[in-house]
C-alpha cells in the first residue's frame, strides 16, 4: 500500500490485527530486512498488528527534489503516522538509521507512543564509542564467489562471514539495496544534514515507555556504549549487550534476539 506524504510516498506492508507496531528497518534496505527475523515471533503471538514500512528514499518509498536531510524525511513518516494512526496508540519498533528515525516519532508523537524497541540504534551523536572492528569467522572462497558490490555490503555488516549469513542477505536485505535511493544515499546528506535538528529527548529527564535496546557488544558501526545513558532516560526499560554478535545481531544471533523481544514484547503489552 503507498500513501501520499508531504516530500513523496510511503510503501507499507500491512499483516495480522491488533495492536499497531509501527516497523523501520536499517538504511540501505527495505521493509523485508525486519520481517525476516520478527513475523516467525509475531505469528506465534497474538494480538498485533505489523506496519512494515519503506523508509523514505528506501524500497518503494519515493521522496521528491525538495529532501534533502533527515527532518524531511522524519516529516514524510510524521505525515504518513498522522494520516493513519491519528488518535490511536502505537509501539515502534527500529533498527541502527530506522531506530534513530523511530526516536525522531518518539520525541514528536510522544504522547501515541505505548513502547519503544530499538535494535542496533543510531543515536545522535557527531562521534560514536564503537569497538574495534572485528570478523569472527570468514569464508575466503564464498568471499571470492561474490560480486564486489555484494561482497562490500556483506563484509561491511557482518562479522559472520558465512554461508548461512550470506543466504540470509541476499534473501532479506539485497533485494532492498536493489531498489534503495543510492543518488540520495551517496548525497552531502550524510555528512552535513543526517542529525535531526531537535535531538530526540533532550526535552525531557525521564521517560515511563517500556523501551527495550538489543546491542551487539563487537557492533562497530553504532557500538553500545553509548547507549547506556538511555537506562536512566527510560526507567522502564530492558537492554541487552549480545557477546559475539555485530550489528546484524538479529541475523547472526536471531533466535535469542527473536526470544528477548518476544519476552518483551508481551510483558510490556
Amino acid at each position: 500500500m503507498d500513501c501520499k506524504v508531504r516530500k513523496g510516498n510511503i510503501h507499507y506492508e500491512v499483516n495480522g490485527e491488533g495492536f499497531p507496531l509501527l516497523i523501520l528497518h536499517a538504511m540501505g534496505t527495505d521493509h523485508r530486512s525486519m520481517k525476516g527475523w520478527l513475523e516467525p515471533v509475531l505469528n506465534k503471538v497474538e494480538g498485533f498488528q505489523r506496519i512494515y514500512i519503506d523508509l523514505p528514499a528506501h524500497g518503494r518509498s519515493t521522496i521528491d527534489d525538495s529532501v534533502e536531510s533527515t527532518n524531511d524525511l522524519l516529516g514524510n513518516l510524521l505525515d504518513f503516522i498522522d494520516d493513519n494512526f491519528e488518535g490511536k496508540e502505537f509501539s515502534l519498533i527500529g533498527a541502527s538509521f530506522g531506530r534513530y528515525l523511530a526516536q525522531g516519532i518518539f520525541h514528536n508523537r510522544r504522547s501515541h507512543v505505548k513502547g519503544i524497541c530499538l535494535l542496533a540504534p543510531a543515536l545522535h551523536l557527531n562521534e560514536r564509542n564503537v569497538p574495534e572492528r572485528v570478523v569472527l569467522e570468514k569464508d575466503e572462497e564464498l568471499l571470492s564467489s561474490l560480486e564486489p558490490d555484494i561482497r562490500a555490503a556483506f563484509e561491511t555488516l557482518f562479522i559472520y562471514q558465512t554461508e548461512a549469513s550470506l543466504a540470509a542477505f541476499m534473501k532479506e536485505i539485497q533485494p532492498g539495496r536493489l531498489l534503495a535511493n543510492r543518488e540520495f544515499l551517496a548525497s552531502d546528506w550524510k555528512a552535513k544534514r543526517y542529525y535531526l535538528t531537535d535531538e530526540p529527548f533532550h526535552n525531557v529527564q525521564t521517560l515511563p515507555n517500556p523501551a527495550l535496546l538489543i546491542l551487539g557488544k563487537q557492533d562497530y558501526i553504532c557500538g553500545y556504549k553509548d547507549h547506556f545513558p538511555l537506562l536512566d532516560k527510560f526507567p522502564n526499560s530492558a537492554m541487552a549487550v549480545l557477546d559475539r554478535a555485530g550489528h546484524m545481531l538479529h541475523v547472526e544471533k536471531r533466535e535469542l534476539v527473536q526470544a528477548i523481544f518476544e519476552d518483551w514484547l508481551t510483558s510490556s503489552h
